[in-house]
């Protein structure tokens, strides 16, 4: 981990946001890359003055709402069979798959807002919603507020701790535990909202003429 860990330093000190953008883009098709490693590198690079904080944030949110519609618009045209029969040979797993859908299905826009934190549903986040034939609309708004909030979490965090810390895997030990924070945070509010949607989907099932 902390040979990987310095030669991606490497790269993203060399190359900057030209590692940043594919690394993103390419992540949200179930693609095994450290998405949220090239940002912590580039937000610590940026706190070093070799890159712009504000072009990584920039960069960082356009490559994941990007990447997700795109991904988007390839499980609405081939549907789940197809990304299944094909996805697995880069790691999407049916046993992945259907955990994704799972909780796609349940919780909706909440999920797609949630999904940047959470390492499986931010690789298949685009893909299920898509398959699912959930409303662009509603995908594209959910999407754009969760890369947005992801994003500038990991920059903001990121360029703090890369003043004081080397730039891998110091920093991530640290940033690590306060993304543990705000994923469980996270998790929780999707719960609470996604089941106070849901009780109050059967109560007004109970109003309508004919219930049982």
């Amino acid at each position: 981990m902390h040979h990987f860990a310095n030669h991606f330093e490497n790269l993203v000190e060399n190359y900057g946001l030209l590692i940043l953008l594919p690394t993103i883009f390419f992540e949200t098709f179930g693609l095994p890359l450290p998405g949220e490693s090239a940002l912590v590198a580039a937000s610590v690079l940026a706190a070093k003055g070799t890159l712009n904080i504000f072009a990584v944030a920039a960069v960082a949110s356009l490559a994941a709402i990007a990447g997700d519609n795109v991904a988007y618009l390839i499980g609405r045209r081939y549907g789940r069979a197809i990304i299944l029969a094909y996805g697995s040979r880069f790691g999407i797993t049916e046993t992945k798959y259907e955990a994704a859908e799972r909780a796609t299905n349940k919780y909706g826009a909440y999920v797609v807002v949630c999904a940047r934190f959470f390492v499986l549903l931010r690789q298949l986040n685009g893909l299920v919603a898509g398959s699912a034939n959930m409303p662009w609309v509603k995908f594209f708004l959910a999407n754009v507020a969760g890369s947005l909030l992801w994003a500038l979490f990991w920059t903001t965090i990121a360029y703090q701790f890369g003043h004081r810390v080397s730039l891998l895997p110091e920093a991530l030990h640290h940033v690590l535990l306060m993304g543990a924070v705000v994923v469980t945070v996270a998790l929780v509010l999707v719960l609470v909202f996604g089941r106070r949607a849901l009780l109050k989907r059967k109560a007004m099932a109970k109003k309508q003429p004919g219930a049982s």
